[in-house]
């Protein structure tokens, strides 16, 4: 029997989705979270209720990427980088990862999505990695939309990881390295079937990258809002897949 998919909730203003042909709607979103920090700072509050009102903003983001068809989404949760921070800031990180995970994963199920951890393991706390895997073993089977949390994730962090798994697999001659195509160096990434990213969003103005999912990355279409994280909702994504809308996508060609 199947599993009953609970439909996503409805905007609190009653929006709905701008219609645009299936074509137009980006397989692949890929997004920043940036501003935490800066709109708790406007609001006169410490930086930690940045991140949790970030987190309802992921939450109403994930609904409406749902009902306008999105099938995988890729999250900046924490990165590599985000060690350097301060040790105060770095627990509240942990713990509150952890917490979200436990606390959405069941939503999320309801939903239909596929709950994907990419990122390396070294460093994070047990108790995150273990609600991770958790939450992955429970949405394994589901269809609707895949949601990659990228924790302790980096680009250049997953590209060396692969490139030294890739080098012990040649001296071990399981590979031989004039074999290797793009395709086959895909299978050493972190999550080898996440597909490219067609939209690459930056919330907060900043125009950079930030060292995430450079590879799958190489031909997205960038779109840069002003509007810090907490302050974004399913409209934001709504208004970046219109801009990516009417673009052409030539991948290199004339």
């Amino acid at each position: 029997m199947a599993k009953k998919v609970k439909q996503p909730s409805a905007h609190r203003n009653g929006i709905k989705p701008p219609k645009l042909e299936r074509k137009q709607i980006p397989n692949h979103v890929a997004i920043v979270m940036d501003g935490n920090g800066r709109w708790a700072k406007s609001q006169g509050l410490p930086r930690t209720a940045g991140h949790e009102a970030g987190e309802k903003a992921l939450v109403d983001i994930v609904n409406g990427a749902i009902e306008i068809g999105i099938k995988e989404l890729s999250v900046y949760a924490f990165s590599t980088e985000n060690w350097k921070r301060s040790p105060q800031e770095v627990k509240f990180l942990m713990g509150f990862n952890r917490d979200v995970i436990h606390s959405r994963r069941d939503e999320l199920n309801d939903l239909g999505v596929k709950i994907r951890w990419v990122g390396r393991e070294k460093r994070l706390w047990k108790t995150v990695v273990d609600e991770l895997e958790q939450a992955e073993s429970l949405t394994k089977n589901n269809k609707v939309l895949t949601l990659n949390m990228c924790i302790n994730y980096g680009g250049r962090a997953e590209i060396l990881d692969a490139a030294v798994a890739i080098a012990k697999d040649a001296m071990r001659k399981k590979i031989k390295p004039d074999a290797l195509t793009e395709k086959s160096i895909t299978k050493y990434l972190y999550a080898p079937l996440m597909s490219d990213v067609d939209l690459f969003i930056r919330s907060s103005g900043e125009q950079r990258t930030s060292n995430f999912l450079m590879w799958q990355s190489a031909y997205a279409e960038m779109v840069f809002l002003d509007v810090l994280w907490p302050d974004a909702d399913r409209r934001t994504l709504w208004k970046a897949i219109e801009i990516y809308a009417e673009r052409e996508r030539r991948f290199g060609k004339a």
